[in-house]
């Protein structure tokens, strides 16, 4: 999983959206379970009544995001409270217990990218366990002659799958002498034919043809903004290519231009032991600060109300305050669900898309319906720890992105997370441990409606297509899944704009802050940094010039 641009993308996005997934897990005959059981992050289940009292700042959504500004607030002194719709916090990044392996159910790695996530994570005493993946890259597993299945390692020099040596030997060893030689015409195009792009996937077939983009582009659109290219805004996906190529004079010189411009930050890294750690060291950060976590509670209301103001305060009288109301989001027939409802001056919305646009519907008089916003994709990702000596020896590298159309290939993505990743390896001991993501732009999930098991043989089919070795059902040990039913793509044309009008509308309204990677873009190293400054917003309208809340 990966933020972009980069030198070159790993199979799948490191951040999907900031909810909490569906997860099951199945080991032999062993029941299924939900993955957030072993260890349940409540910080305080506070009781409804405990839950009225007012808080200085209410955090809705208990992503890394919400987590992130949730914590910002509370070290000047701000009362705060959060509430996640699940019953765990750290939306996509999580765990999933297989076979006694605790793995990462969702993103796997960070991008370097500004240094906010590193600095995070010096902050939460994580620095001395953050390691590198196995360089040796990613492979792309696509339609051979006859109707068979080839793969080949993905070009090193490229961005988004944009070549920047259109005639490189790994760039003909997949699109051919005669695509690899209608690349090339990129180069000798004129310049006025550029212009400013704004599709991704127009501006690589007009320059390089379909062979590029639909061998190489579209299998890393797809894995990893689950997004068809022509809808990718081009300024987005990759900033500053339009001025490079008007720099250098062709796409090819552009990409070659920003790929030598952002090398040092262009890595992507991991935690010993998982991501999900960071999630730990989160909530662990949260109770040190005695920030109230409430968890299965899904926000139903936000409205501004006015109470009276606290003995002693200058203005005396009342004051205007936001009131959330929420209710239990795991229904007991036995029990009347008690609504919950806080009042705080200052709210951060830290949920999903559909969560938090229908709450400041509600809340923001001076936004517009939200009709005109893109459907979420479905995205589902289905892990996999088998006892496979063949893969030892990594035949597809750390993973592999699989072209539209490739014969009996169900995944768009694989991941070979034992052989990206030594401290797993390590653990794994003679297993193997490999994650398939399902999921298309504009199609419904192909996992839809199949039982666990039809999913587990679906996806050792698949990773036995992809990694060219024979997987049969007796080397399976364990499998489990974790889906995404909202993920909404930052990355596509006009989103850009939908976000700036709404962040135009909300800034408008005192006491309402909005984050988030639907709204901050995909990837921790977009996600901090934006919740970092939700959170000084509010600090900076709260916090007195001596340091006092």
């Amino acid at each position: 999983m990966s933020d972009l641009p980069q030198p070159e993308p790993e199979p799948e996005p490191d951040q999907a959206p900031d909810q909490a997934p569906d997860e099951s897990a199945r080991s032999g005959d062993l029941p299924r379970h939900a993955v957030g059981e072993p260890r349940t992050h409540r910080v305080s289940q506070e009781s409804p009544e405990r839950a009225t009292a007012r808080a200085d700042v209410v955090v809705v959504g208990g992503g890394v995001a919400g987590m992130v500004a949730a914590l910002e607030c509370a070290r000047v002194g701000l009362r705060v409270t959060v509430l996640e719709r699940s019953d765990v916090l750290g939306g996509c990044v999580g765990r999933i217990e297989l076979d006694g392996l605790t793995l990462d159910s969702g993103a796997e790695s960070f991008a370097t990218r500004g240094g906010t996530v590193a600095e995070l994570l010096e902050r939460l005493g994580l620095a001395g366990d953050v390691v590198d993946p196995n360089p040796a890259g990613a492979w792309l597993t696509m339609p051979g002659l006859n109707g068979t299945v080839d793969s080949a390692p993905l070009p090193k020099t490229g961005m988004l799958g944009i070549p920047a040596n259109p005639l490189g030997d790994d760039v003909r060893r997949i699109i051919g002498w005669r695509g690899a030689s209608r690349a090339y015409l990129d180069r000798l195009m004129p310049i006025l034919t550029i212009g400013r792009a704004h599709s991704l996937g127009k501006l690589v077939r007009s320059r390089m043809g379909a062979a590029v983009l639909d061998r190489l582009v579209t299998p890393i659109s797809a894995g990893v903004y689950s997004a068809n290219p022509d809808d990718l805004d081009l300024a987005v996906v990759a900033p500053g290519l339009n001025q490079a190529m008007t720099r250098m004079g062709s796409l090819s010189g552009g990409v070659a231009d920003l790929i030598e411009e952002r090398k040092a930050g262009g890595a992507v890294r991991g935690i010993r032991g998982g991501m999900h750690r960071l999630v730990d060291a989160l909530v662990a950060e949260l109770a040190r600060f005695d920030v109230t976590v409430i968890t299965s509670a899904e926000v139903t209301g936000l409205t501004r109300v006015q109470v009276a103001a606290p003995a002693g305060e200058a203005n005396g009288g009342a004051v205007e305050v936001w009131r959330v109301t929420a209710v239990p989001s795991e229904d007991d027939p036995d029990v009347e669900p008690a609504a919950i409802e806080l009042t705080a001056i200052d709210v951060v919305l830290a949920a999903p898309a559909h969560t938090s646009l229908g709450l400041i519907g509600e809340a923001v008089d001076s936004w517009q319906s939200a009709d005109e916003w893109p459907a979420a994709a479905s995205v589902e990702l289905v892990t996999l720890v088998v006892d496979a000596p063949a893969l030892a020896a990594a035949p597809r590298g750390t993973g592999a992105l699989v072209a539209v159309g490739t014969p009996g290939v169900t995944a768009k993505a694989l991941t070979h997370s034992s052989a990206k990743w030594a401290w797993l390896a390590e653990a794994a001991g003679d297993r193997q441990v490999v994650r398939l993501s399902y999921g298309r732009a504009g199609a419904s999930n192909p996992l839809d409606g199949r039982t666990d098991d039809e999913v587990a043989a679906l996806a050792l089919a698949d990773a036995s297509a992809i990694l060219g070795v024979d997987l049969d059902a007796r080397m399976l040990r364990a499998s489990g899944r974790t889906a995404w039913r909202d993920a909404l793509s930052h990355a596509t044309i006009g989103q850009r704009d939908r976000v700036r009008a709404l962040e135009d509308a909300v800034a408008a309204e005192p006491g309402i802050e909005i984050t988030g990677s639907w709204v901050a873009g995909t990837g921790l190293a977009s996600v901090v940094p934006h919740a970092l400054e939700a959170a000084h917003r509010i600090r900076h309208r709260r916090v007195t010039a001596d340091g006092v809340a």
